[in-house]
């Protein structure tokens, strides 16, 4: 898969939830070869030096010449573009990573994501979509306010305050979903904070469930130069994998979150 540096074009920008942004680039270089669960590399500034390094965002989807970035605003880097007008330019690097395994043997996809978790899932939905296969989502956030929905299909909710849905977390809504259905073939694809990942790889390996899990991890260059985002492998010769070029999806079960 082709990777390179270019300058996507801000064609719009929004808050599409509380706390959470979304930023619309005209950049077909990327959009033309990006894969359901790839990220671009951004570099936040162009007019100074802080912040330094470029910073990692899912591509939640495509939509002819171009991707959508989702994010909450937690630095300097992520209030800038907050504030992007449209015709600005960005500097980009990507698509980067390994893809969600699309084409694995599953009839039923079940997508799980957590808070901001749920970036990759717009993306993976089109792709999943455009192969024939059926897909059911589950979403979990702090409240409803802080829902991210748009482009889901089959949807179901978890909050923690239980201001809509199941009130409890997303793999607890999972969990009770399976009790009471029968899902052919299910394959889970998951993103969201390091403690739902570790609690949904149990869960998919107490079901015998294939899961496949998107991590995240300090990226700096996206490319596996600064060696900043290992991640510890289950057994193997090597111990460590890198988030950036080996992932961000692995296989539950191939690494410890």
């Amino acid at each position: 898969m082709s990777r390179a540096q270019v300058q996507g074009v801000v064609v719009a920008r929004a808050r599409v939830a509380e706390g959470i942004h979304r930023l619309t680039l005209k950049c077909p270089e990327v959009a033309s070869s990006m894969r359901a669960g790839q990220f671009v590399n951004v570099r936040v500034r162009d007019d100074g030096w802080d912040p330094l390094l470029r910073r990692p965002f899912s591509v939640s989807r495509v939509d002819g010449d171009r991707i959508d970035l989702v994010f909450n605003v937690v630095g300097v880097g992520t209030k800038a573009m907050s504030s992007y007008e449209p015709g600005r330019s960005v500097d980009l690097l990507g698509p980067l990573g390994k893809p969600f395994a699309v084409d694995a043997d599953f009839e039923t996809a079940l997508l799980v994501g957590g808070g901001l978790g749920v970036a990759p899932l717009p993306a993976l939905t089109d792709e999943l979509r455009r192969r024939g296969k059926s897909a059911i989502t589950f979403l979990g956030a702090r409240s409803r306010s802080q829902l991210y929905r748009e482009h889901l299909f089959e949807l179901h909710v978890a909050t923690d305050d239980g201001s809509e849905g199941h009130h409890g977390t997303v793999v607890d809504l999972l969990s009770v979903y399976l009790g009471e259905h029968t899902v052919p073939s299910p394959m889970i694809f998951a993103c969201g904070p390091t403690p739902m990942l570790r609690a949904l790889g149990a869960f998919a390996k107490e079901r015998s469930i294939p899961c496949e899990l998107s991590l995240e991890g300090e990226m700096a260059c996206g490319i596996g130069l600064c060696q900043g985002c290992p991640v510890e492998r289950v057994g193997g010769a090597k111990r460590y994998a890198l988030v950036c070029t080996e992932g961000p999806t692995f296989r539950a079960g191939e690494v410890i979150v």
